[in-house]
């Protein structure tokens, strides 16, 4: 395939000759065919930070004249691994790290912003390192709106701490009374010494502000909890009230908050396990749901709901977490958490039953460690999803969950046509400027490698297409060199360029 280079921002006299990757892989992972490609070669534009070319080696001459300025050419030798676009972790919390550890009550009140951040700084280094260009970050667990601050130290060719390409919620939407750190001294306060979980609105006036509100504070998702364990307080006399699962807002609030961030161009997820909140946010619009354990009924076998959900066409993505129940299973004494975890189980394998394909890779990652993503994906391989439909709904599919609306509808669809149809050049008509150096943000389509789009890509050492354990260990051992953004961070099994701090 041939490709059209955007036209330097400089002079060529001024111009310092550019970095060209050229990539020759043993196979490659096309996420929208979901076929492995053998011996393919890939042409990276380190500094635009964009696929030039994908092409069989057959095809491929040593070096293409890609413009007249000056080029350095750089060969890497992959014929030894597959390669994948950059996995997308969809539910993520870079503010908090495993309960095993540290309680989520003692984190949230006994650790300092200060010492939060610092946190998310690691956690963001180890989460790239692990194969994840791409993390949509649903709520800083009370560090208040410390993401957008954390998103842009992350953002940029020459970001200020290295991690993956960064969406956020700043600090969620609950109502009164549902949600924690609660007080043993005042129970009916919400939060200790000023710190919430989450901003806690009542009335649909309220929760019309408070969406604007974090609209208005950056934003690049809104996170509504639509049900949750209101009654956490029955505890001590009824373990099934208290951890019952029950609506949070009524459905006028529920309209109210998705119709007004979408009117300002900003989608909105939703925490819900139950059903008829399930049900109640597909009407609505809602554009993720997270967790929705509980949406397939076992005793009864009434795959209603997941029904109207797959038929969805892509407008609502569900995001299990997986690992989330899992690793709260294994780490908690409670029967409830086996319950919860054993109903995520018969959720998704109905899922898989339905063929539904509106999935993508999420793990709630924070409850378990960060660096850990692989673990959503190693659970879903384990419960019978294939190889290459997890690898899908963890690349492409991750980006379809994650981007924006202005990719969406007429408008995300005569951008991705003009990519499609020109690559490179289509790129620039879209808006694309190389030199701008928030470029890679939220301008370029990522999670498939083809021309024109971002130049994320994993290098992965095992067989993906093999027995479950070689899934796993290729994806928790295996991921030997990582490239976000045409910028090399993981060479050789090692952490490369500004990673290595």
């Amino acid at each position: 395939m041939t490709s059209t280079r955007p036209p330097p921002s400089r002079s060529q006299a001024d111009a310092p000759p550019r970095t060209i990757y050229r990539i020759v892989a043993g196979q490659l992972f096309d996420p929208v065919a979901r076929v492995l490609l053998q011996q393919q070669v890939i042409t990276v534009d380190a500094d635009a930070g964009i696929i030039l070319a994908v092409e069989p080696k057959l095809d491929a001459p040593a070096m293409r004249e890609w413009a007249s300025s000056p080029a350095q050419v750089v060969e890497l030798d992959m014929r030894g691994m597959t390669l994948v676009p950059g996995l997308v972790d969809v539910h993520v919390h870079l503010f908090l790290h495993p309960y095993a550890e540290t309680p989520w009550d003692a984190q949230v009140t006994g650790e300092s912003l200060a010492e939060r951040t610092v946190r998310a700084t690691v956690h963001a280094r180890r989460t790239l390192l692990a194969g994840f260009t791409t993390v949509r970050d649903l709520g800083t667990e009370g560090a208040f709106d410390a993401d957008i601050a954390l998103r842009k130290c992350l953002a940029g060719k020459d970001a200020i701490i290295p991690g993956p390409r960064y969406y956020c919620a700043t600090r969620a939407i609950i109502s009164t009374g549902a949600y924690g750190p609660r007080s043993s001294l005042y129970p009916a306060q919400d939060g200790i010494d000023g710190v919430k979980g989450a901003e806690p609105v009542d009335g649909i006036d309220n929760c019309v502000r408070e969406v604007r509100r974090q609209i208005g504070a950056g934003a690049d998702w809104i996170k509504i909890y639509a049900d949750y364990s209101c009654r956490s307080r029955m505890s001590d006399v009824s373990a099934s009230t208290g951890t019952e699962a029950i609506a949070t807002f009524n459905k006028s609030e529920l309209e109210a908050m998705i119709n007004t961030s979408h009117a300002r161009g900003v989608k909105v997820c939703a925490h819900a396990n139950t059903a008829s909140i399930v049900d109640t946010l597909l009407h609505l619009g809602i554009d993720s749901i997270e967790h929705g354990s509980e949406m397939y009924d076992e005793p009864t076998g009434d795959l209603t709901l997941l029904r109207r959900f797959a038929k969805t066409s892509g407008q609502t993505i569900w995001v299990p977490t997986l690992a989330a129940y899992y690793t709260t299973f294994l780490t908690s004494e409670s029967q409830h958490a086996g319950k919860r975890w054993a109903a995520a189980i018969a959720s998704f394998q109905a899922a898989l039953r339905l063929d539904m394909e509106n999935i993508a890779c999420g793990g709630d990652t924070g409850v378990f460690a960060h660096g850990q993503n692989a673990l959503e994906l190693v659970l879903m391989r384990r419960l019978g999803a294939p190889w290459e439909r997890v690898l899908g709904w963890a690349t492409y599919g991750g980006w379809k969950c994650v981007r924006g609306m202005e990719w969406e509808g007429t408008r995300g669809v005569q951008r991705l046509a003009e990519i499609d149809a020109d690559g490179v050049a289509g790129l620039v008509r879209t808006g694309f400027r190389p030199e701008a150096p928030n470029a890679l943000e939220r301008g370029v389509p990522f999670g498939v490698l083809r021309e024109g789009w971002a130049a994320d890509l994993v290098g992965v050492v095992g067989t993906l297409n093999g027995s479950v354990e070689d899934f796993e260990a290729a994806l928790t051992t295996g991921v030997k060199f990582v490239m976000k953004g045409g910028r090399v961070y993981k060479a050789n099994g090692e952490a490369a360029g500004s990673a290595t701090m």
